[in-house]
C-alpha cells in the first residue's frame, strides 16, 4: 500500500469501520480493513470465560495485534485507524508508531462504560497518537487519563447505506407506523418508548432487546438491514432519535442517519443535538424525558405541513453540511479531497 490509511474495524453491516473504508476509497485513497471481528473467533465456551472473567478479553486479542502490526510492516501505511474498543493491545501499537505508523482511534463508544470498560483497553488507549471522540461528556477523562491528543468528532453518514427510499405502495403497510425508532433497548429508552405506545401511538421498533420488555414486545418488527431501515424511515410520520445514558452519548449515528434518509425528527434534548440542529423547529423536534415525550410527538403528528419542513430541512442539514464518513476521515486524516 505504501502510505494510505488502514482501518482496525468491523467489516459488515452499518459498522463505522466499514464506511470509513469506502470513505477512503471516495477520496481515492490507498486503503485496506483489517476485520476486529477476528478477535472473537472461537468456541463460544472459552468467548465467554475470557469476556467475563478474564476482563472483556477477546479470545485472539494478541493474534489479532500481531496480525494487524505486520500487515502494517507490509503494507506501510501512513495512518491506522481503530474504531471503539478496539482489540489491539498497547505493545502493538507501540510496535506500529515505532515503524512510523500515526495511530488514531475513533472512540465510538465510551470506554468507562461498564458494558465495554477493560483496563487492558484503557491500557492500550493512551498508546495511540490521537483520539477522536464522538461524545463531549468523555473529552476531559480522556485527558486526564493521559491521552496524547483528544478531539471532539462527532458521528457521521455514509451515503451509500443512507438515503430517501419510500416503501413501493404494496409493501407500505408493512412498515407503516406513526413514529419509528432504529437501536438497542436500554432502560431510559423503554421507558420513553412505552409512553408513546401508552399514549396510543402506533410504534416500530428496530433493534436488540425490545422483546424482551413486555410494554414494547408487540411494537418490535426484528433485526432489519440498512435497506429495510430506509423504507421504515420512510414510511414512517416520525423518527424517533434516543441516545444511550450509560455511553453518556449526546447524538447517536442514528442522529445524521435518520435525518439523511429525509426524516421528521423527534430527537432527545441534549447539547450536542443543540449544537448540531439548533433551536427548536429549526431542524428537528425536541422532547425533554419520558413525561413530555407524548405531547410532542402527537403535536407533530397532528401536523403534516411541520413535518415535511422539518424533514426538508434534516435533508439539506446533511446534504449541505459535511457531514459523510469522508468529512470524518479528513478531519482525523488532515488530507485534502483529490477529484471524487
Amino acid at each position: 500500500m505504501g502510505g494510505g490509511v488502514l482501518i482496525a474495524g468491523n467489516d459488515a453491516g452499518t459498522n463505522v469501520g466499514a464506511s470509513l473504508l469506502r470513505a477512503a476509497h471516495a477520496l481515492q485513497m490507498p486503503a485496506a480493513l483489517c476485520d476486529a471481528r477476528r478477535a472473537f473467533a472461537g468456541s463460544r465456551a472459552i468467548a465467554r470465560v475470557n469476556w467475563w472473567l478474564r476482563g472483556r478479553r477477546p479470545t485472539r486479542l494478541a493474534a489479532y495485534g500481531r496480525a494487524i502490526a505486520q500487515t502494517c510492516r507490509e503494507r506501510q501505511p501512513a495512518w491506522l485507524i481503530a474504531t471503539g474498543v478496539a482489540p489491539i493491545e498497547r505493545r502493538h501499537l507501540e510496535e506500529m508508531r515505532a515503524q512510523g505508523v500515526v495511530t488514531i482511534n475513533y472512540l465510538t463508544d465510551d470506554p468507562w462504560n461498564p458494558a465495554f470498560s477493560s483496563r487492558w483497553f484503557l491500557d492500550a488507549l493512551t498508546a495511540y497518537d490521537r483520539v477522536y471522540s464522538p461524545r463531549t461528556a468523555n473529552l476531559d477523562d480522556l485527558r486526564r487519563h493521559g491521552c496524547r491528543r483528544v478531539e471532539y468528532l462527532p458521528f457521521a453518514v455514509d451515503p451509500q447505506l443512507f438515503f430517501p427510499e419510500a416503501p413501493a405502495e404494496a409493501e407500505r403497510p408493512r412498515y407503516a407506523a406513526d413514529v419509528c425508532f432504529v437501536g438497542g433497548a436500554e432502560p431510559a429508552r423503554v421507558a420513553i418508548v412505552s409512553r408513546l405506545i401508552e399514549g396510543g401511538v402506533n410504534v416500530a421498533l428496530y433493534g436488540d432487546y425490545w422483546d424482551r420488555h413486555a410494554a414494547t414486545r408487540p411494537a418490535w418488527r426484528g433485526h432489519v438491514s440498512p435497506a429495510i431501515v430506509r423504507k421504515a424511515t420512510g414510511a414512517a410520520a416520525v423518527s424517533l432519535c434516543l441516545v444511550r445514558h450509560a455511553n453518556r452519548d449526546g447524538h447517536t449515528m442514528r442522529t445524521f442517519e435518520a435525518a439523511a434518509m429525509g426524516a421528521c425528527l423527534l430527537v432527545e434534548d441534549t447539547d450536542e443535538h443543540r449544537r448540531l440542529f439548533g433551536g427548536e423547529d429549526e431542524i428537528v423536534a425536541y422532547f425533554r424525558s419520558e413525561t413530555d415525550v407524548l405531547d410532542r410527538a402527537k403535536a407533530l403528528l397532528d401536523d403534516r405541513e411541520r413535518r415535511q419542513r422539518l424533514a426538508a430541512a434534516a435533508r439539506r442539514f446533511i446534504t449541505c453540511g459535511h457531514h459523510t464518513y469522508r468529512d470524518r476521515l479528513r478531519a482525523m486524516l488532515g488530507a485534502q479531497e483529490s477529484a471524487a
